[in-house]
């Protein structure tokens, strides 16, 4: 069972009649929160080219390690609006057609040759890149190919071309690469792996399948995780029936489309709205009437009031704390190996889902962060102190923006620190022991037994 995502949405005053594109201009960042202005981030649309703080560190130090997880790029629902046509968006790749990018055509070209892969499991049966004229629920679109070439692309640029750190003849032992088993979040991997080491070796390729979205791998029983699961669920629920104004938006939107209000409310409307605001597409409409910005606008701001609420509650952050703990441990070992001098697994690429990165973010400390968007990244970098080669460094990023000192366990060394980084130490010590203080435990596996304080 998963937390419904807080997902985006929009308005712009367009009568619900009006047959008329939807989507309005983008300015600059409003001053409040506005909910049509967070469906845009959400949607993250390849236009102008991205500014990433990636790579920044003093001259002297050396990146030695880079680890991303993902979120996959845009894709078709998950869920319809019964009674309703689905939203016409075409799954095959057009180069010629927006949003594009200068390597899909070559993209495509290298996909279909991938059979010398390694592919774990399912994976080897999973299409390499998306193929229908008519998307299948969930399925990566080109809009959602092209967030990640670009992804790809930009970390080339900082990670290989200029800080080296991947040689040219690079080996598979120098890669890890994690995907769970659906097709948009191995798809993602491979898009952005392409612009990253264009026309790379299949035979290098070792795709490793994860089954969990937390990525717990063999530590994923944790009882008081689901507890804490049930809890903020309950939060969601008790938030949601308090909403006046989200029920009429419901009744109303459920006499359009002609099913009972708890029919539409449990087909979960924002997935689907949220294909047509992103692929600006005109809302539903039948003989009864059509669905409109309005509808849109109160489903997308009581998201976001959702989302305040749950950071002040606390009970997704101590969820947070325990879906998380295996694969920030795993992160945690891996650096620290290399930080000993192994020069294997430089280079980690976790494929996820926003169920995967939400948690992360939350049992960080980075409270500021936005709900991931399509093609979300946060990276952890590892650096050496060139004057003191024991020493090493952390930086985390978020979408290209820095979060290192927003994170619980390095913000007050931020104000006695003059490097732009965090002790790796510090990291290690969250991971191996105060995530756990919170539920008066030493470990992961009593933590998963034991409330919290």
């Amino acid at each position: 069972v998963h937390l419904i995502p807080v997902n985006p949405v929009r308005e712009d005053g367009l009568n619900p009649k009006s047959r008329k594109r939807i989507m309005p201009d983008l300015l600059t960042e409003p001053p409040a929160t506005d909910p049509v202005y967070e469906a845009h981030v959400y949607c993250n649309i390849p236009t102008i080219a991205e500014r990433s703080m990636e790579g920044h560190a003093p001259h002297y130090f050396k990146l030695v390690s880079v680890q991303v997880l993902i979120r996959h790029g845009d894709r078709y629902p998950l869920y319809a609006i019964p009674k309703t046509k689905r939203p016409d968006i075409d799954c095959m790749l057009v180069p010629s057609r927006k949003p594009s990018h200068p390597q899909l055509e070559a993209f495509i070209k290298h996909m279909s040759k991938g059979s010398a892969a390694q592919m774990d499991g399912s994976l080897s049966s999973l299409p390499r890149f998306p193929s229908h004229s008519l998307c299948e629920m969930g399925e990566l679109t080109q809009t959602g190919v092209v967030q990640h070439l670009r992804n790809g692309q930009l970390l080339r640029e900082i990670y290989i071309n200029k800080h080296k750190l991947l040689p040219g003849d690079w080996t598979a032992k120098q890669l890890y690469l994690e995907t769970t088993g659906k097709s948009r979040t191995l798809q993602s991997a491979l898009a952005l792996l392409y612009t990253f080491l264009p026309d790379f070796d299949w035979k290098k390729i070792n795709m490793r399948h994860q089954w969990s979205t937390i990525f717990c791998s063999g530590s994923c029983d944790c009882p008081m995780r689901n507890h804490y699961l049930e809890e903020e669920q309950r939060r969601q629920y008790s938030l949601r029936v308090k909403n006046n104004d989200l029920e009429k938006i419901y009744v109303d939107m459920a006499k359009i489309v002609g099913i009972p209000t708890r029919q539409l409310r449990a087909s979960n409307p924002i997935d689907s709205l949220l294909c047509y605001f992103c692929h600006n597409v005109s809302f539903p409409c039948t003989k009864t009437g059509c669905i409109g910005m309005e509808h849109f606008r109160v489903i997308k701001r009581h998201q976001l009031e959702d989302e305040r609420e749950r950071q002040e509650k606390k009970l997704y952050f101590l969820y947070a704390l325990l879906a998380t703990h295996p694969l920030l441990n795993q992160t945690v070992n891996r650096l620290q190996r290399i930080a000993e001098g192994k020069k294997e697994e430089v280079f980690v690429l976790y494929s996820a889902h926003d169920v995967t990165l939400s948690p992360v973010l939350s049992a960080l400390g980075i409270t500021e962060a936005r709900f991931p968007r399509f093609a979300a990244r946060l990276v952890f970098e590892l650096w050496q102190d060139g004057k003191r080669p024991k020493e090493h460094f952390i930086r985390i990023l978020y979408n290209g923006a820095d979060v290192t000192f927003q994170t619980s366990f390095c913000k007050d060394h931020y104000k006695r620190s003059s490097k732009p980084m965090c002790p790796l130490e510090k990291f290690v010590n969250f991971v191996k022991r105060d995530m756990f203080l919170i539920f008066n435990s030493t470990s992961y596996y009593d933590a998963c037994r034991r409330r919290a304080l």
